[in-house]
């Protein structure tokens, strides 16, 4: 696993709203993927990016550590609440800022909702957008169901049988974003 030291996977936490639980998944997560796989990562909170005034492209110009962010990821791991079936408006924005930054990078999803479905329909209703932006998805998604009392107070899972889940997802997602890489640096 050495060699994974060298992949920066940089997770975005997908929404803005106030006493998140999803923010405990992607610190899960992003904990997981440094100890466990040795990779370089880091949560970008949609909470700190710059949303006023224009959309799209002109976004990525008032948000450039984002911009930069990405462009130096080998590959993503997105973290979405599921709120009524779909996904944060916060979360659009923020994918729409950039386009060919994304282009041939592979992107892990991960769903979390309150409910017993652990945002497979969140994941589901996000795909054609993750496709249209050049982005390869993996198939194991991560889902974590009935969220609000999965984590003690100081952070720590409480379901052990997310950790082998979370290292199957980590597994597959390495591979796929080495051999994409690959690709990018090898093939015109």
């Amino acid at each position: 696993m050495e060699e994974n030291n060298k992949l920066f996977i940089p997770i975005i936490l997908g929404t803005a709203r106030e006493g998140r639980e999803s923010e405990k998944v992607a610190k899960y997560i992003e904990r997981k993927a440094r100890e466990n796989f040795k990779l370089k990562t880091e949560i970008i909170d949609v909470k700190e990016l710059d949303f006023t005034g224009t959309e799209g492209k002109g976004l990525a110009e008032k948000n450039p550590k984002f911009k930069t962010t990405i462009e130096k990821a080998d590959g993503l791991i997105i973290v979405t609440p599921e709120y009524n079936h779909g996904y944060p408006g916060s979360l659009k924005i923020t994918l729409d800022m950039l386009f060919e930054e994304y282009k041939h990078k592979c992107v892990g999803m991960v769903g979390v909702s309150r409910g017993g479905f652990g945002g497979a329909r969140v994941i589901e209703n996000i795909l054609p957008v993750i496709k249209d932006l050049s982005l390869v998805t993996i198939r194991p998604d991560l889902n974590f169901s009935n969220v609000e009392g999965l984590f003690d107070e100081a952070g720590k899972i409480k379901d052990e049988s997310y950790n082998g889940k979370v290292d199957v997802f980590l597994k597959e997602l390495i591979w796929m974003t080495k051999t994409l890489k690959w690709g990018r640096e090898n093939i015109s």
